[in-house]
């Protein structure tokens, strides 16, 4: 019963050990949400208002601009997956990984090749444990991404939407990611950034003419695709961008969220073993009265018939 009890013990030293680590990095991870949350906050009405403005130079002009026509026949595609660096996030990184092989199976049902672009060292590990090719990665910044990292994974994306998909070029850019909803709900997304889906903007339009707003007009100098290709690179670094800190946001609410459940889960454990060591004491306990008993009986009883 003794080494019984001293297992117990030990393992309750253990997971008590184990529960402040979470706890602690369950108070970390619910600081850096706050922050990741100003950021999207921030982040977001410029990518909106820059789509807003690429999608007025797109209807009113009839340039063709690879940011805003679509091909006819598309033969090839990017595909920008978004995943963490770290783990213990619960199944934030296999989510989006989900997501990106439900697109590229979309995409290439359609006959589409796929380049895939990767963020985060989940999502390089899962390509490069399948031997899967990988066009490029970035590794480093996905718990706090900033602009120039942004910039740095926009830039090969751009230079494959600019060339020809005969010398590696790619007609189509798509971007998977996790949106931050809310502190319990992160939702895997995707995204098609090239070419400018003009459907949305139609129905915004729509909108605000039924609500009697004045939309603005604007002049093209030097010519509407000269702003088209000075507003490319901006519109691309600035979607990614936000996806970044979309990411971010959602990877700390998942490990504040995972990190919750294994402080709870180590609380209930060591209840449990507390129990069980309550009862492993009181068993010996119990076996040491009982011996003691009996070994008063048995020395009263040889007492006894000493005297006879």
């Amino acid at each position: 019963m003794g080494a019984q009890l001293r297992v117990y013990k030990r393992r309750i030293k253990s997971v008590t050990a184990t529960k402040k680590i979470t706890k602690a990095m369950e108070m970390i991870a619910a600081s850096r949400i706050v922050k990741a949350q100003r950021q999207v906050t921030a982040s977001t009405p410029y990518a909106t208002e820059l789509t807003r403005a690429v999608t007025a130079v797109a209807t009113g002009s009839n340039t063709k601009h690879p940011l805003t026509t679509e091909v006819e026949s598309p033969v090839r595609a990017a595909v920008l997956l978004i995943t963490s660096d770290r783990g213990l996030a619960g199944g934030y990184s296999s989510n989006a990984i989900k997501a990106a092989e439900r697109l590229t199976e979309r995409l290439r049902s359609e006959g589409k090749e796929v380049d895939t672009y990767i963020v985060g060292r989940k999502g390089v590990a899962y390509y490069g444990f399948r031997e899967r090719e990988v066009a490029e990665s970035w590794t480093g910044f996905t718990d706090s991404p900033t602009y120039a990292d942004a910039k740095k994974v926009a830039g090969p994306l751009i230079e494959s939407v600019q060339r020809e998909t005969a010398e590696g070029g790619v007609d189509e850019l798509h971007i998977v990611f996790t949106e931050f909803v809310s502190m319990l709900t992160q939702t895997p997304v995707q995204n098609r950034l090239l070419p400018l889906s003009l459907d949305a903007s139609a129905a915004e339009e729509e909108d605000s003419a039924a609500k009697h707003e004045i939309l603005p007009l604007f002049d093209f100098e030097p010519s509407a695709e000269d702003v088209l290709d000075a507003l490319l690179p901006r519109y691309v670094e600035s979607r990614i961008y936000n996806a970044l800190l979309q990411a971010a946001a959602s990877k700390h609410a998942a490990t504040r969220r995972a990190m919750k459940s294994a402080t709870d889960n180590a609380g209930d454990l060591i209840k449990s073993l507390s129990r069980l060591a309550n009862a492993a004491r009181q068993a010996e306990i119990t076996q040491e009265i009982s011996e003691i008993v009996g070994g008063a009986s048995a020395l009263a009883d040889a007492t006894a018939g000493s005297e006879k």
